[in-house]
C-alpha cells in the first residue's frame, strides 16, 4: 500500500513509502532510524469502474522517541503504569499529576 507521511500540523510530506500493515493512531512508527508516533489515517480512494477502491493512505505524524516505560496494553500502547488509577492509558500523555514521570516516584502513585 502507498503510505505518505506527513507532519502534524504543516502536513508537509516526510516519506513516502511502501507498507503491507498501515500502523493505526496510537502507534509508534520506525523509518529510516527516525521514530514517529502516528497520530491520525487518512484514506485516499480511487474511482475505478463504477467503484472506489483504497488507492493509498497519509498517516499525520509527530516525530517523537517511543518512551522506555511505554508498554503494550489491551491492544494499544500506553506510556507508564496502566494500573494506576491517575494513568491516562494514552500513548500521548502518562497522566495529569505528574506527566513527566516515572509514575513509581509520584506520590499520588495508587492501584486501581
Amino acid at each position: 500500500m502507498a503510505v505518505e507521511l506527513r507532519q502534524a500540523g504543516s502536513e508537509q510530506v516526510l516519506h513516502r513509502l511502501m507498507l503491507e500493515d498501515v500502523p493505526q493512531p496510537g502507534r509508534w512508527l520506525e523509518v529510516e532510524g527516525l521514530s514517529y508516533l502516528v497520530l491520525q489515517r487518512r484514506h485516499r480512494y480511487r474511482l475505478r469502474g463504477g467503484r472506489y477502491q483504497l488507492s493509498g493512505v497519509a498517516l499525520m505524524v509527530k516525530a517523537q522517541k517511543q518512551p522506555a516505560d511505554s508498554r503494550w496494553w489491551n491492544d494499544r500502547w500506553v506510556i507508564g503504569d496502566p494500573s494506576c488509577r491517575f494513568n491516562a492509558r494514552s500513548p500521548l500523555l502518562r497522566c495529569a499529576v505528574l506527566p513527566e514521570g516515572p509514575c513509581e516516584r509520584c506520590s499520588h502513585y495508587s492501584l486501581s
